[in-house]
């Protein structure tokens, strides 16, 4: 057993956990944040999107313990209590959604993709970035169009690609 003190969309968490437990099975059933799913169980489809200390990762691949001490969002802590991210709001005005369940991975996985590429996006860089999240339900189209929305509202808005 191991304590794990980690910032959890801004807010300091300690639980006592064995080794072996992944990162989204401490968000998800230590913490009760639910919106971080747990997908394929094989890393292949990224609906377990968080961001570490900032950039995206797949936290079904990440024991909880190894990142103790890490400052970690996840898709409840993108919106500014009533108030969406520009991300969250770009996919639900461009409909870059269907059922919903890889939705919250994939918001996390755009905006680090947003925050990688500050000279800009295009369509085909887009596609490629979000090979490693998959959604069984769209052609990807309305997805890549909300993120190229989102990419313009948080470039215009600096705070909001934060």
């Amino acid at each position: 057993m191991s304590e794990v003190k980690l910032t959890v969309n801004g807010r300091a968490v300690s639980r006592e956990v064995e080794d072996r437990t992944l990162l989204v099975e401490f968000i998800r059933e230590h913490l009760g944040l639910t919106g971080t799913h747990v997908g394929c169980d094989t890393s292949q489809c990224g609906a377990c999107t968080v961001h570490i200390d900032g950039k995206a990762v797949k936290s079904c691949t990440v024991f909880a313990a190894q990142v103790d001490g890490a400052e970690i969002t996840t898709i409840e802590g993108l919106a500014k209590g009533d108030t969406l991210h520009p991300m969250q709001e770009a996919f639900r005005t461009h409909h870059g959604l269907q059922c919903g369940f890889c939705t919250p991975g994939m918001i996390m996985m755009a905006v680090d993709i947003v925050k990688r590429h500050p000279e800009g996006l295009d369509e085909e860089t887009i596609r490629k970035e979000l090979e490693g999240n998959i959604c069984r339900c769209t052609g990807y189209h309305n997805i890549v169009k909300a993120i190229d929305a989102a990419a313009s509202e948080m470039k215009a808005t600096p705070m909001a690609a934060e």
